[in-house]
């Protein structure tokens, strides 16, 4: 497994064009793997994984998690610094992830960040089929990734502030819906509504896929470093294909 990092030059219009568009920016990344067939991947093994993170305005990062080691000659030219880079300098970091994941152990406290597709699947008629949505309050979504069982499922617990820094206690939204408060180590932002065709033909209304993203940052605690292992390698959720479902790990920062 490999973790790689580039940077985009948004002041180019290829890198726009990228971000503008999710399915582009997914076939670039998939066509930087020249062994690797352009699939979704498979449930049962390690998939490629991408995510953009919007630090700053200038500051827009594409990270991948992958099998192979991935070559982003393409990338750079089309939404790099082409000119400033050379064959010892190509313009992107690559590192071996497994060393990373096999020194995981129960217990271990990280940062982390996530970027998801949360939603949920509803009914509105009897009778009817269930529908996924996407949760659209902040609360709904913090929800999302703190269920017991989605955790559970990915290796980790997300970490409770000290009582003494809770600066809102919890209870229930105006809709009677209840909330943590400042319990967790947790926030939800940057939401995005992505929408684009499914298919090059963008005729029909109805065939607009829209998919909403948050980003997740906060603190967790393994659990089970097995399954953590399989969630950074996996993805956590729907959209994968997307730029969803990416989490990385970062030491716990303190002072």
């Amino acid at each position: 497994m490999h973790l790689t990092r580039i940077r985009l030059n948004t002041a180019r219009p290829g890198a726009r064009r990228l971000l503008a568009s999710p399915q582009s920016l997914h076939a670039a990344v998939m066509a930087s793997f020249p062994h690797l067939l352009p699939t979704e991947g498979t449930a049962q093994g390690p998939r490629v994984l991408w995510r953009i993170d919007h630090n700053a305005r200038a500051e827009v990062l594409l990270y991948i998690v992958s099998p192979d080691r991935p070559d982003l000659t393409h990338l750079v030219e089309q939404a790099g610094w082409p000119a400033a880079h050379s064959s010892g300098t190509p313009g992107w970091h690559t590192r071996p992830y497994a060393p990373f994941l096999d020194r995981l152990a129960q217990g271990d406290t990280f940062a982390f960040r996530l970027t998801a597709n949360p939603v949920h699947h509803i009914r509105r008629k009897d009778g009817e089929p269930t529908k996924v949505t996407a949760h659209l309050t902040p609360n709904h979504q913090m929800n999302w990734l703190l269920k017991p069982e989605r955790q559970e499922r990915a290796g980790f617990r997300i970490n409770e502030k000290p009582h003494d820094q809770r600066l809102l206690p919890a209870g229930l939204t105006d809709r009677h819906h209840p909330h943590h408060g400042d319990r967790y180590t947790l926030t939800v932002r940057d939401e995005r509504t992505l929408s684009f065709a499914k298919s090059r033909d963008t005729r029909p209304a109805r065939h607009q896929v829209k998919v909403v993203t948050v980003t997740y940052d906060g603190h967790l605690t393994v659990t089970d470093p097995q399954a953590l292992r399989r969630t950074l390698t996996q993805g956590i959720g729907r959209a994968k294909a997307y730029g969803c479902g990416l989490m990385t790990l970062a030491p716990v920062l303190t002072g």
